[in-house]
């Protein structure tokens, strides 16, 4: 499917000189890419991206820059319902998988397999339910693996007046 419309991010604030970049999620890995595997997580809605980023504990929320995205990605699997995970032959219990613990455990999470499935056959990235703690059945996320500035898998960063930093030395 395409995907047309406004996502967000919370980036930690090292890493707001690049909004685009999906080397974050490369270095250890998470839920949806292995260690060297970018991959770029954004949210649906504001909501969404707080949930994400505080693990549903609004009260513990760290200093991060919070962006908007305008996406416009070709190539998606959209994994948000029943009926569409059953087509593609993927449990909702594999995406929901307790990844970091896996991690920890020196394990591959349920969802890489998936991951690289989904890859081989073409696709960009995927629309999924938000597992994060007080999540709602509205909360979905968007995550990328190939992504750029231009189509079919363009992704722009939301700055009209520059106010991200360029490198890590360029804060204002």
């Amino acid at each position: 499917m395409r995907f047309q419309g406004e996502c967000f991010r919370a980036h930690d604030p090292a890493w707001s000189w690049s909004p685009l970049s999906g080397a974050g999620a490369a270095l250890k890995g998470r839920r949806f890419n292995w260690p060297g595997q970018e991959a770029l997580y954004l949210s649906l809605s504001f909501t969404t991206v707080f949930r994400e980023v505080s693990a549903g504990f609004a009260h513990r929320l760290t200093p991060y820059v919070l962006c908007s995205y305008d996406v416009d990605c070709a190539d998606i699997a959209d994994l948000r319902t029943e009926p569409a995970r059953t087509a593609l032959g993927i449990p909702l219990e594999a995406l929901a998988c307790p990844w970091a613990a896996a991690l920890a455990a020196g394990q591959e999470p349920a969802t890489w397999p998936i991951v690289r499935r989904l890859l081989a056959a073409g696709h960009a990235g995927i629309l999924v339910p938000s597992f994060a703690h007080g999540t709602t059945p509205n909360d979905h996320n968007l995550v990328l693996w190939r992504w750029g500035p231009d189509l079919p898998h363009k992704v722009t960063v939301y700055d009209p007046t520059g106010k991200l930093p360029r490198n890590q030395l360029s804060w204002r």
